[in-house]
């Protein structure tokens, strides 16, 4: 049965490799991201795109109304887009700072805010984190910023989990270790990582589709490298 599926962060790495997936199995896709070209390029009848900036607050109402005009319900949510800063703390501002959270919490939370009442009770949000994010796993100097806003969504996640657990839907995250994509390769240029954007892609796919049968406000860590 062909889901309802929207999946921000798509025009590279492992978002773009999401909406192939998806759209390859036959499920309706709507794809967001700052560039929409890459992915309005791929002429599928089943995935629709537009430009899309989690930092703007207009933007989410192009979403609110796709969803009413087009589907009115949304099955699954992925909260992939992500903004990655390699930067000694010393040298990072409060700018910096409202940058990085502005994309990858604020973002999530307020996209989620928005899908919410389009969702049904076995509709499942996922929302992708990283190892660095999780507590008494390795850190990274230079990592502050990131690692500690991917630490926020993890708790944001299990406080969803527990004020909908009644009505649904499902809440649960995905940890990242290292995966080869423009964004590592952009803040690690020298880094390469054992595992590829479209084996991640992979995973996470299955993961959205049927992983909130048996997990909820859970945190799973998808990582064979020690980052």
């Amino acid at each position: 049965m062909s889901k309802n599926v929207i999946i921000t962060g798509t025009s590279r790495g492992i978002g773009f490799e999401l909406v192939h997936l998806f759209a390859n199995q036959g499920h309706r896709v709507l794809a967001l991201s700052r560039n929409a070209k890459p992915v309005s390029n791929l002429q599928y009848d089943n995935i629709a795109s537009f430009a899309f900036d989690l930092c703007k607050k207009e933007d989410y109402r192009k979403v609110e109304e796709f969803i009413q005009n087009e589907w009115e319900q949304v099955d699954i949510l992925i909260n992939n887009a992500g903004m990655l800063l390699n930067k000694p703390f010393a040298d990072t501002n409060f700018k910096d700072f409202s940058k990085v959270y502005e994309t990858n919490v604020f973002g999530v939370s307020e996209m989620t805010r928005i899908v919410l009442p389009f969702m049904k009770h076995d509709s499942h949000v996922v929302t992708i984190s990283s190892m660095g994010g999780i507590q008494g796993s390795m850190k990274f100097p230079g990592l502050a910023a990131y690692s500690s806003s991917k630490a926020a969504v993890i708790t944001l996640t299990e406080l969803l989990a527990e004020e909908y657990k009644e009505s649904g839907p499902q809440f649960n995250v995905l940890a990242l270790g290292a995966v080869q994509t423009e964004m590592l390769k952009e803040a690690f240029p020298d880094y390469e990582a054992q595992t590829t954007a479209e084996q991640m892609a992979t995973y996470i796919k299955e993961f959205a589709l049927t992983g909130n049968a048996l997990y909820n406000g859970k945190i799973l860590q998808v990582s064979n490298s020690t980052p």
